[in-house]
């Protein structure tokens, strides 16, 4: 499987278009990380990546995540909502996805573009590479704070 990870790095190349956000879907910059299924011809794939993902929902609720799908040049929201979107904006931005191929890819809280897949991620490699972002763990501090802080309202 091929799999591209491009989180992580210290320094953000402005020029670079794999840091620069993502501007088809800049409406859910900061308020969401968004996944994007772009369906192979017989749909096998993308529908296998689909049902993966949607067996957890809570999970994917935790962490904020839409899932769109872009099949026949139209984008299906299929866990989360968006608005306006549009699928030939979506794939310029994303570099193209060869029509009829599977790929999947991983949109940063940021915008930007985190994790590029040629084949289907299983739920929990997906949620573990989440979890390890920064952003996420900031959230996951600050969750654990507030719980901390409504516990000792508590006592």
């Amino acid at each position: 499987m091929s799999k591209t990870l491009l989180y992580g790095a210290t320094k953000v190349d402005e020029d670079n278009q794999a840091y620069s956000a993502v501007a088809s879907l800049k409406q859910f910059q900061w308020r969401n990380r968004v996944f994007v299924i772009f369906a192979d011809k017989k749909n096998a794939r993308a529908a296998r990546q689909e049902n993966q993902l949607l067996a957890d929902r809570d999970a994917l609720q935790d962490r904020d995540i839409v899932i769109l799908k872009i099949a026949s040049g139209n984008v299906r929201e299929v866990f989360g909502a968006g608005e306006n979107l549009e699928a030939a904006a979506i794939a310029d931005d994303l570099g193209d996805p060869t029509a009829g191929e599977f790929a999947a890819y991983l949109v940063g809280k940021d915008g930007t573009v985190k994790l590029k897949l040629s084949e289907p991620i299983s739920r929990g490699e997906l949620l573990a590479i989440i979890d390890s972002m920064p952003v996420r763990a900031a959230e996951i501090a600050s969750d654990k704070q507030q719980t901390c802080e409504e516990s000792g309202k508590r006592d």
